[in-house]
């Protein structure tokens, strides 16, 4: 049995004495409580790592954390400021209309959560050749040498799947589905 690091026994007192202290301190600095929980994370990763630097005297060891945890914090705001000035720019060279209206986006998020609860009436080999044609793009001869079936095979069953998915939404066909899928 190996022996634990050196300085780990005074290590986890702090930690036990002073995580409390270091949550507080993050919270009331912080946007949101995981912001917080990351940056006493942080903190304490790199207060690990520079234990032998950790002040001998009790009582200067979390004023120690809170400098470690201030300067995690400013790093967490800055990346976060960064992150918020490159999405405004990326956005701006977009053209208007690729960026879609939130009231749609909520309205796709409904159809698609029916959709998923419809692919999970499905047998597993249905869901998965439907979901390798419609949502990866696969061609039906593609997704049947994916799934190791004959061309004919994979286009018959991709067939009836949709016809058992549409059954499953209630939705009536459309007229080119009607025709076998090539």
């Amino acid at each position: 049995m190996t022996s634990p690091p050196p300085g780990s026994e005074s290590f986890e007192e702090v930690y036990r004495t002073c995580g409390t202290a270091v949550l507080g301190y993050a919270l009331r600095r912080s946007d949101s409580r995981e912001d917080a929980l990351d940056a006493v994370a942080e903190t304490f990763a790199i207060a690990w790592r520079r234990r032998a630097d950790m002040p001998a005297d009790a009582g200067d060891v979390r004023p120690w954390l809170f400098g470690i945890a201030r300067r995690c914090l400013a790093n967490a705001r800055r990346g976060s400021d960064r992150a918020g000035r490159l999405g405004h720019r990326l956005a701006q060279s977009l053209p208007p209309d690729a960026v879609p209206d939130p009231a749609l986006l909520h309205e796709r998020s409904a159809d698609g959560r029916r959709v998923r609860a419809a692919l999970r009436e499905l047998s597993e080999e249905d869901r998965e050749l439907l979901t390798l044609v419609a949502w990866e793009g696969l061609t039906p001869a593609q997704a049947a040498a994916a799934l190791g079936l004959p061309a004919g095979t994979a286009r018959v069953r991709l067939h009836r799947a949709r016809g058992r998915l549409r059954a499953a939404l209630d939705v009536p066909a459309s007229p080119e589905e009607t025709h076998h899928d090539r």
